[in-house]
């Protein structure tokens, strides 16, 4: 896979609330699943697809994630480091790293989640976006976990809607989307800011797209699924012995 010539952009500034007490000392990026800490997962997935260029937000315990990844040479990409005196929430982080993001669309993906999504899929869509300009965001949406039924969006034909009241189909984001700084320009960096509010509004103007992932998609949110994850990946490497 050629080197993609845009950037993606790791969330991995939280605090692990549901996480804790294996969060009051580890950030949740770093906590293991299969012989892997989570976001070394989601970094070589990034660079199987040709995402080289990688900033990743840190707040709480911020510095362990540094040490442990460094600049990424060692996991053949480049690592820019946005730093956060404290969460700044998804958006605030993103308007906090937009030097560093650069003023051509880019991905963002989550830290503590683990995924099977093939990242290039998105590489098409990033260089859509650059050249037309039109929509603001495209979304990746997932079947509904059994935590959260009721799902947040409705896509529709390749476009992503706010769901009216009760509307049943209804999808939940994965965390993975493409964005242009646009989306973010109204944003002061260093503030916090949720990402719904930017995302609806960009909705009601019709310009989001999305596209629906059926596959492996975790959002490991309590320890008894990180558990679940780690028993499930460690008995697949053994039997693949990697």
């Amino acid at each position: 896979m050629c080197p993609s010539p845009f950037k993606a952009m790791i969330l991995a500034a939280g605090f692990g609330e549901r996480m804790r007490p294996l969060t009051d000392h580890t950030p949740k990026p770093l906590l293991v699943a299969g012989g892997k800490a989570l976001i070394v997962w989601q970094i070589e997935r990034l660079r199987a697809a040709g995402f080289v260029d990688l900033v990743i937000n840190n707040a709480h315990l911020g510095q362990q994630i540094e040490d442990f990844l460094g600049d990424g040479a060692v996991f053949g990409v480049r690592i820019q480091y946005s730093r956060e005196p404290e969460p700044l929430e998804t958006a605030g982080g993103i308007a906090n790293a937009r030097n560093f993001l650069g003023e051509a669309p880019f991905l963002v993906t989550n830290g503590d989640v683990y995924t099977e999504f093939d990242y290039a899929r998105l590489q098409p869509v990033l260089a859509d976006m650059a050249s037309t300009q039109r929509d603001l965001a495209h979304l990746v949406l997932v079947n509904n976990p059994p935590h959260h039924p009721e799902g947040d969006f409705v896509l529709q034909e390749g476009r992503v809607d706010v769901p009216p009241t009760h509307a049943v189909g209804k999808y939940t984001f994965s965390g993975i989307g493409c964005y242009q700084p646009a989306l973010f320009a109204s944003l002061i960096p260093g503030n916090k800011a949720k990402l719904a509010p930017l995302l609806t509004a960009a909705m009601l103007a019709g310009r989001v797209s999305g596209e629906h992932f059926s596959g492996r998609w975790e959002d490991v949110g309590t320890p008894a699924r990180l558990d679940t994850l780690d028993i499930e990946l460690s008995s697949v490497r053994q039997a693949h012995h990697f």
